[in-house]
């Protein structure tokens, strides 16, 4: 029984939360996501989840990394601070992206970027998805409670993306975007089933994630006409810190 725990815990779980992480950029375009709820409150509960785990649960397992990654021959972060710069770095990265695609959009003859500009900026959140299906096979705190609470805050993170990128260039997204961010999500999933990074990288991989997510969430709640509101993203932070401490 306790073999069979295990390859459920560590096999068949993290495939079938690939599998549903994938389907939210398939699904956000259904009926009773467009019509039926209340999208604006929606993104804005998701995007106050998003944050709780960023704060109370990503950067403590990123201070945690702090010594190995400090002994990585090729990074070799002295201090705390050092390490902290990587997911700044996450931030600015995906920042940087988002003014990239915003200028395009307004030097464009019909609104949207270009299509190299669409490729990059896919590219790029592809290779965010793909960091997000590996570490379903490698979280530093083991365990199925922690593995779900992983994939509830990441999926409602995809949400928040899938919505802005869809808004930004519409059908291509639609038709061909949305397929590569999923196939990412089942690819990084499939390396991770097969390989193992050291503790240093992994802890990278966790920093750099962490930037991208404070990113996405800033960009869909800061702008004045986004209808959402300030208590459903409070319910967010407040309901998702308390289920991460009393677990």
């Amino acid at each position: 029984m306790a073999v069979l725990s295990t390859v459920v815990a560590d096999r068949v779980l993290p495939v079938t939360l690939a599998l549903a992480l994938a389907s939210v950029h398939l699904l956000t375009r259904s009926e009773l996501f467009l019509t039926r709820l209340p999208r604006g409150r929606v993104l804005s509960f998701a995007g106050g989840v998003s944050v709780a785990y960023v704060f109370v649960h990503v950067l403590p397992e990123i201070d945690d990394f702090r010594k190995p990654m400090n002994e990585h021959p090729l990074i070799a972060l002295p201090t705390e601070k050092e390490v902290y710069l990587v997911t700044m770095l996450g931030f600015v990265t995906y920042y940087g992206l988002e003014r990239l695609t915003d200028r395009s959009a307004e030097t464009s003859t019909d609104d949207r970027p270009t299509s190299g500009v669409f490729r990059v900026h896919v590219g790029a959140y592809a290779a965010h998805n793909a960091i997000v299906g590996y570490l379903l096979f490698h979280q530093e705190a083991p365990g199925v409670g922690n593995l779900l609470l992983f994939a509830l805050a990441l999926g409602l993170h995809f949400l928040l993306n899938d919505v802005a990128l869809e808004d930004q260039h519409e059908a291509a997204y639609h038709r061909i975007g949305r397929w590569a961010l999923a196939i990412a999500v089942l690819v990084g999933a499939g390396v991770g089933s097969v390989t193992e990074l050291e503790r240093a990288t992994l802890g990278l991989l966790f920093a750099f994630l962490a930037g991208g997510i404070v990113l996405s969430v800033v960009r869909e709640e800061l702008p004045a006409e986004r209808q959402g509101g300030f208590w459903w993203f409070t319910g967010g932070v407040a309901l998702y810190t308390t289920i991460l401490l009393v677990t």
